[in-house]
C-alpha cells in the first residue's frame, strides 16, 4: 500500500533495512548529526529507549534498525512533526516497535514516569536564544534554538527518566562543552565517553558526541576523532559506513 504524502513531503531512503522516512524541506530534514548519534549510541536487547525532541522520528527509526532494543519512543512537541514521524513508523511497519508521543520535554518525566528508560538519546537545539541566525520559519527555529526547551530541561528530565546506570547520548556543539559537562555532573549524569567530529582533519571540530551514565563513576573515555571529509572532498570510509553507503558519489545532507 502506498503511503500518502502531503504537499511538499517526500520519502527519503535511509540506506538501512529498506527503511524510508517522510520529510518536508519546509520544516526540518534530518542531518548528519542524527546519523552520527545513532551510530554512537547503543540500545541493548532488554532496554527501552526514549528520544527527546524526536522531530520526524529519525533517531527511533535508525536505532530500531541498528540495535536489538526492546522498544523505542520518540517525544516531540510539534504536532506536525510528530504526525510525520507516526506516518514514517507506519510506513516501515514499525508500530509494534516504536511509539511517537506528542508532548513537552519539560514535562517528560510526568508523561512517562521516573526510571522508565535504560537509554535516552537527544539531538537538541544547539543555539541559545538568538545566538546565530534567527530563521523566520518557526519549525526550523524551534529545531535549532532553545526556544521551547533548554539544556537544563533536557538534563533534568533525563536524570528523572533514566534508570540507575542508564545511559544518556547527545550530539551537540563543542563551543558549549564546558556548560554541558558541568550540568551533566550537576544532574547526576556522569560523562563517560566523548568523540569530537571534524569536517576536515585540519579544521576545528563542529560536533561532539557525548555519552553519560546516571549514577556512573567519574571516568571519561575520549575516543579518536571522527573525520567527515577526505582531502579530495569525498566522505571518509568511516562516515560512509555509518550511512550504510559504499560509493563516495552519494550526496549526504548536513
Amino acid at each position: 500500500m502506498m503511503t500518502k504524502l502531503l504537499p511538499n513531503e517526500r520519502l527519503d531512503d535511509l540506506q538501512i533495512r529498506g527503511y524510508e522516512i517522510i520529510q518536508s524541506p519546509g520544516r526540518f530534514c534530518f542531518g548528519m548529526d542524527a546519523v552520527l548519534l545513532s551510530a554512537f549510541a547503543n540500545v541493548k536487547k532488554h532496554e527501552k529507549a526514549l528520544d527527546l525532541g524526536t522531530g520526524t522520528g529519525i533517531l527511533p527509526i535508525l536505532l530500531e534498525a541498528k540495535y536489538p532494543g526492546l522498544h523505542y519512543t520518540g517525544l516531540e512537541i510539534q504536532e506536525e512533526s510528530a504526525d510525520m514521524a507516526r506516518r514514517s513508523v507506519s510506513h516501515n511497519g514499525l508500530e509494534e516497535r516504536i511509539d511517537i508521543v506528542t508532548g513537552d520535554i519539560k514535562e517528560a518525566a510526568s508523561i512517562f514516569g521516573a526510571a522508565s528508560f535504560g537509554v535516552i538519546t537527544t539531538n537538541p537545539p544547539y543555539m541559545i536564544g538568538d545566538h546565530g541566525l534567527k530563521n523566520q520559519n518557526t519549525a526550523l527555529y524551534i529545531a535549532r534554538h532553545e526556544a521551547l526547551c533548554t539544556l537544563d530541561d533536557i538534563l533534568r528530565e533525563s536524570a528523572k527518566l533514566l534508570k540507575v546506570k542508564g545511559r544518556f547520548y547527545m550530539v551537540h556543539r563543542p563551543f558549549r562543552l564546558p556548560e554541558i559537562m558541568t550540568k551533566m555532573c550537576a544532574y547526576g549524569i556522569e560523562p563517560k565517553r566523548m568523540r569530537l567530529v571534524y569536517p576536515h582533519i585540519d579544521k576545528e571540530p563542529n560536533m561532539v558526541l557525548i555519552e553519560g551514565m546516571k549514577g556512573g563513576n567519574p571516568r571519561m573515555q575520549v575516543e579518536p576523532p571522527l573525520i567527515v571529509y577526505q582531502k579530495d572532498g569525498s566522505y571518509t570510509e568511516e562516515l560512509l559506513e555509518m550511512y550504510g553507503m559504499n560509493k563516495s558519489e552519494h550526496k549526504m545532507e548536513e
